[in-house]
């Protein structure tokens, strides 16, 4: 199979013709199948159901001494703190524990700078005449919505194979409005990238000119190996306490796709003084959050050893799912030279990045089809994929079933795309 560049034009017109008919079929099949987002499927949600059942007696409900069903203990049962330091590496009382979403306590410490400013801070960000964030990218479309909701200016940081372009980075951050970064730093969404050791180190020695630089650390797939062992990776806030950089970072993450995505925990990271700066706005906000959920938690999760097990079950769910996606990636469309993409070890996506200018096109006949994506450009600030190439796949959420059917009817549309552009 030769790629579509070698082709002459009667051949791709012969292929378009194939293609075409081929397309038809499918949308013949009134599918409707849904892969825009990094949703658990049935399986992963039964897995772990009895969740739900692991604290049914009153007298399981003190834990330390404090009662989980009263108020009070805004910062989250020390039982909880002391399982999320040991699931990153930190220390417990570095850890506030939140809701069932790790996003809220990021949108919170936004919009905490933005209305009182950060511990460092001169003034409130809302009163700053500019504010300039840095955004890896291809990367999270929620954590862009977060900035560009408070108005910031957000500036594309291009993702190598070892995280952020430092280089640039580094170069940036001597500018005073820049006020803060996104990182994924494992298992990248959507890349699936894991930041190596270097860039890590090289982020928590930053010295930017702002005193109140923001490095937001979205931990969310700290432990969600799907294809192989578990990969230690350093704790964040060692590493800029040690680089004289205690109060740069607030690092996130959540259990949500450990246990019950609607009904998880979450916990933000932080050095003690950020903590205790940190308290004294929530207290005014919320009285405390579900301490009875943190502490089933607790229960059923127990310790790290324990967590790992569970993650391993997990990946025998999740692994054939991306056997699958790259199996069609591979067969389907690498020998055309239309498209690369990424093979990742853990996380929840596949990044796909085509020629460029098919990415629009290419999910837009995938919606026709009956096939639900990630928009395309949502991995970009603003929406906007200047090459209007990358393709978030999400494949968790479908049995594999559906998944072969929804592969089909991508790699079918990337086709069509790629021959329109070429016959255009």
């Amino acid at each position: 199979m030769s790629t579509y560049a070698a082709r002459t034009i009667d051949e791709l017109k012969n292929e378009y013709a194939a293609v075409k008919g081929h397309y038809e079929d499918l949308k013949a099949r009134a599918l409707s199948l849904n892969m825009a987002r990094g949703k658990p499927g049935k399986a992963q949600l039964d897995l772990v159901s009895d969740i739900l059942t692991v604290l049914t007696d009153p007298a399981q409900c003190v834990s330390d001494g404090i009662e989980a069903r009263n108020y009070g203990e805004l910062t989250g049962l020390p039982a909880a703190k002391r399982l999320f330091a040991e699931l990153l590496g930190c220390k417990p009382e570095e850890c506030f524990i939140g809701g069932n979403a790790s996003l809220t306590l990021m949108y919170d410490t936004i919009s905490k700078a933005y209305t009182h400013g950060l511990l460092h801070s001169e003034k409130p960000w809302c009163k700053e005449e500019k504010i300039k964030f840095l955004c890896p990218c291809p990367g999270y479309d929620r954590h862009f919505k977060i900035t560009e909701s408070f108005g910031f200016e957000m500036i594309n940081i291009p993702m190598t194979p070892t995280g952020p372009d430092m280089d640039l980075v580094e170069s940036l951050v001597k500018d005073p409005t820049v006020k803060g970064m996104w990182c994924v730093p494992k298992y990248s969404n959507p890349d699936g990238i894991v930041y190596s050791a270097e860039t890590v180190r090289r982020i928590a020695a930053m010295k930017p000119a702002a005193p109140d630089f923001l490095l937001m650390w979205d931990n969310a797939y700290c432990i969600h190996e799907f294809d192989g062992d578990f990969v230690p990776f350093d704790d964040i806030l060692t590493l800029c306490r040690e680089a004289g950089n205690p109060d740069m970072v607030f690092e996130y993450a959540s259990t949500s796709k450990i246990t019950l995505p609607g009904a998880g925990v979450s916990v933000m990271a932080a050095s003690v003084d950020n903590q205790k700066y940190m308290e004294s706005l929530l207290t005014i906000q919320t009285i405390s959050y579900d301490k009875v959920n943190q502490l089933r938690h607790v229960l059923y999760l127990k310790d790290k050893e324990n967590t790992l097990k569970l993650m391993k079950k997990h990946a025998e769910i999740m692994r054939p799912k991306f056997q699958c996606v790259l199996r069609w990636l591979d067969t389907e469309i690498e020998p055309l030279g239309i498209a690369s993409w990424q093979r990742p070890k853990g996380g929840y996506f596949v990044s796909v990045n085509t020629v460029p200018g098919l990415a629009k096109r290419t999910l837009a006949l995938c919606k026709e089809a009956g096939v639900v994506m990630t928009g395309a450009g949502a991995t970009f600030p603003y929406g906007k994929d200047p090459q209007d190439s990358n393709i978030r796949i999400a494949p968790s959420l479908p049995p594999v079933e559906e998944l072969e059917q929804a592969m089909d009817v991508f790699c079918t549309c990337l086709k069509l795309a790629a021959l329109e552009q070429k016959l255009a």
